[in-house]
């Protein structure tokens, strides 16, 4: 691979299979993604796929992340669940040359209106991303990674404080080598930092991992910037919820939800 090449989360191989770059890594495992690049990539086939309805949007999607995805060479097989003349169900699946699936995306996709009708949706809820500081990622023991593939500014609380946060994200690279990113791509790289952002416990001393990742989009996203404004919720028994409201610079988009394993490390 190239240094061009390099400087992007993927670099596709042919028209269903994608190289991860180390730009994909996640700040757990040094061998494992962040779940937001194979997440953005799945949500790009479910609307991308050979003979989907260019009249439909994504409108929820559901990820189930069965194990953690390698940064090795990775197949997406994507199928028509249900076709109706309104809304669609779509499902991806991302899987290692060979091996069992890493992660499963089910996708609801809605038929847009032929002429505009009446919006009804509020405007901006957050101090804009050009009003806060670039903030460093917290500490990761590897050079490159998500952490310094994506541009993180606080609006409210930080890496290191615990509890609500507001943070607004933008990716420095495509999602694809050589490709434009896409709007769904900014949003679905971003959904899945909620639980990060918003911890309410300390990193050293416990593990709160997403098997899974919803997210709802009442509108489609514009600009580079995605806001993630998130809150971490913990049962004793140790599950949780991550809950984020996801915003662009005209206002909110939609929300993101994850399922929250909470354990001593």
């Amino acid at each position: 691979m190239t240094a061009p090449e390099a400087e992007a989360f993927f670099i596709r191989l042919d028209e269903n299979r994608y190289a991860p770059t180390e730009h994909t890594r996640g700040p757990w495992d040094a061998a494992a993604q962040h779940a937001g690049p194979p997440a953005a990539l799945l949500g790009r086939a479910l609307e991308e796929r050979p003979g989907a309805r260019t009249d439909m949007r994504l409108a929820r999607v559901t990820y189930e992340i069965l194990r953690p995805v390698p940064i090795a060479p990775l197949e997406i097989t994507t199928t028509v669940l249900r076709a109706g003349r309104g809304t669609e169900v779509v499902e991806a699946v991302l899987a290692p040359a060979g091996a069992a699936p890493v992660m499963h995306a089910r996708a609801l996709r809605v038929r847009t209106a032929a002429e505009p009708g009446p919006a009804v949706a509020r405007g901006p809820l957050v101090r804009a991303p050009s009003e806060c500081a670039e903030t460093p990622f917290f500490g990761v023991p590897w050079d490159v990674g998500y952490h310094t593939a994506m541009e993180a500014r606080f609006a409210e609380g930080s890496w290191q404080d615990r509890g609500p946060a507001t943070c607004w994200l933008r990716m420095r690279l495509p999602l694809v080598a050589g490709e434009a990113p896409r709007a769904l791509d900014r949003v679905l790289v971003a959904a899945d930092s909620g639980n990060g952002l918003s911890n309410v416990l300390d990193f050293g001393r416990h593990v709160f991992i997403n098997p899974d990742l919803t997210v709802h989009l009442h509108r489609h996203p514009v600009g580079e910037w995605v806001c993630v404004d998130a809150r971490t919720s913990v049962d004793a028994a140790g599950i949780g919820l991550a809950d984020a409201m996801l915003h662009d610079e005209k206002g909110p988009t939609g929300r993101s939800a994850q399922s929250l394993f909470v354990a001593p490390r």
